[in-house]
């Protein structure tokens, strides 16, 4: 039996029981979905896009293939996961985040805090090119500090994935960035210049909506809570600026190009390094008296690398707030993603995604409703495989033929790619990045997604853009001559 093409009816079954299936684990186990619920919900998608597979003529054999490769797209990720779990741990344990959060307690005013964390998280991303060091390191320390403000975890998520969003979407330091040109066929500098139209306006807007929610908000700081928790942070840990020198040396190894799985790692190591060397009263309560010392130290950091770092302040939310790291809490996130990674692979393979795609350009007739189009597919690409390389590169081939046909630019699909692709995938629980920001945050993305303004507001304008014809750059005459050209050699 030939393999066929899927029919719409076909493409939409999986995609219904996969909404149906996540928004019933929402409903019934709410904070607690993404703890197994939502892994099965995908299982079950996948299960049913597999039969419609088998129904079309592919193989099991051809369609589990697929699923490996697929799964095997996401171990970089894993890698990095892993690595990220280790660093919170030991930089839990060197008072690397400690410090951060006690400096940040002293600078940072509540009434500006949400505006003013969006735009640090903005220049240290476009400075690193990663949203997810940045979410990893100055990220996990502005949750603190605005558990130790009483600041909503939630905004304050919103502002950190915002401001991450941002940089990393600038950055020519950044896999996207780098990866959206490459997609579309245009200059990495112009795709740039291009998204400087809708970025911008979309960043201003959202600190902008930060800062009226933090002057319109009941955010007096209760001294008394700020002068308890820096109290506690100073009778556990030895604070000082050294403390610091983990976070400086990992923004510079991400500002050399150091790839991100060592870069991170290195991070993590450094931390246990300095934990020994500047934590010396904190590790003489925390080993084992059982044992010599050297053992009981290589014993806390070997545990703290792998289940993360815990303390008792004597008070319960302080602990929490100290607290966290480890690879073995990144496996459910891990379950998550390759779950995910599955689901999106198997449709692709039997071309459920591509169906879709071609039914929208049947109604994209205007130059609006073609980037329209490319934006709503990459969000829908995000959904569906859980991944945002996969939101670029697959509408980028997609739809690079008709806005070439339409005689237009390549960066103006390469801005919608990033547009509609990469900014819109950490408002996914189960998408790649929405799951490592749960991690590193601890904050689910369906709590944050509505305070994340930038990545809502910029694929809304770029819309507006294109259905008004702002920015929307044609081929030159000569471009597209040759272009044509080139495409009947």
């Amino acid at each position: 039996m030939s393999e066929k093409q899927p029919s719409f009816l076909d493409a939409a079954i999986p995609l219904v029981v996969l909404i149906v299936l996540l928004s019933a684990s929402v409903y019934l186990f709410a904070d607690n979905s993404s703890y197994g619920p939502n892994q099965i919900a995908l299982f079950m998608a996948t299960a049913v896009a597999v039969v419609i597979g088998l129904k079309n003529g592919y193989r099991w054999s051809v369609i589990e293939k697929a699923m490996v490769k697929g799964i095997s797209l996401s171990l970089g990720a894993v890698l990095i996961l892993l690595s990220v779990g280790a660093l919170i741990g030991t930089w839990m344990l060197s008072g690397t985040v400690p410090t951060l959060i006690y400096y940040g307690l002293q600078i940072l005013s509540p009434s500006w805090f949400y505006a003013a964390s969006c735009l640090l998280c903005g220049i240290v991303a476009m400075s690193i090119g990663s949203s997810w060091t940045t979410a990893a390191t100055i990220g996990v320390a502005l949750i603190g500090v605005a558990a130790g403000l009483g600041l909503s975890a939630a905004i304050t998520a919103g502002a950190i994935v915002s401001g991450a969003y941002f940089g990393d979407k600038l950055s020519p330091l950044s896999e996207t960035t780098n990866l959206a040109p490459a997609v579309a066929g245009a200059d990495l500098f112009d795709h740039i210049r291009h998204m400087l139209w809708t970025t911008i306006p979309s960043f201003v807007l959202a600190l902008l909506l930060f800062t009226v929610i933090g002057f319109n908000s009941d955010v007096s700081a209760d001294l008394a809570r700020i002068d308890e928790i820096s109290t506690v942070l100073h009778h556990n840990f030895a604070i000082s600026v050294w403390a610091l020198v983990p976070l400086l040396v990992l923004l510079a190894m991400a500002v050399k190009k150091v790839p991100a799985f060592p870069t991170v790692f290195v991070g993590a190591l450094l931390g246990a390094v300095w934990a020994v060397l500047f934590q010396q009263e904190l590790l003489g309560r925390l080993i084992d008296v059982n044992v010599p010392v050297a053992l009981g130290i290589t014993k806390l950091i070997w545990h703290t690398l792998h289940a993360g770092f815990t303390i008792d302040t004597g008070n319960a939310g302080l602990n929490d707030l100290l607290s966290g790291g480890g690879m073995s809490g990144m496996l459910n996130t891990i379950w998550l993603v390759f779950s995910a990674m599955m689901f999106g692979a198997t449709i692709e393979k039997i071309g459920l995604l591509r169906k879709f795609v071609t039914s929208i350009l049947f109604f994209a007739k205007s130059t609006g409703s073609l980037i329209t189009s490319t934006i709503a597919t990459c969000f829908v690409t995000n959904v569906l495989t859980a991944d945002q390389y996969m939101s670029i590169v697959m509408p980028g081939r997609m739809f690079k033929e008709e806005y070439e046909r339409r005689n237009l630019a390549p960066v103006n699909l390469s801005r919608t790619l990033e547009d509609g692709g990469t900014i819109t995938s950490p408002l996914i629980p189960w998408n790649t990045c929405g799951a490592y920001m749960h991690s590193v945050l601890q904050v689910s993305p369906l709590d944050y997604a509505m305070y994340a303004f930038f990545n809502l507001i910029n694929p809304v304008l770029a819309i507006i853009y294109a259905y008004c014809g702002i920015k929307i750059l044609k081929l030159s005459p000569p471009d597209s001559v040759i272009r044509d050209v080139a495409s009947k050699a």
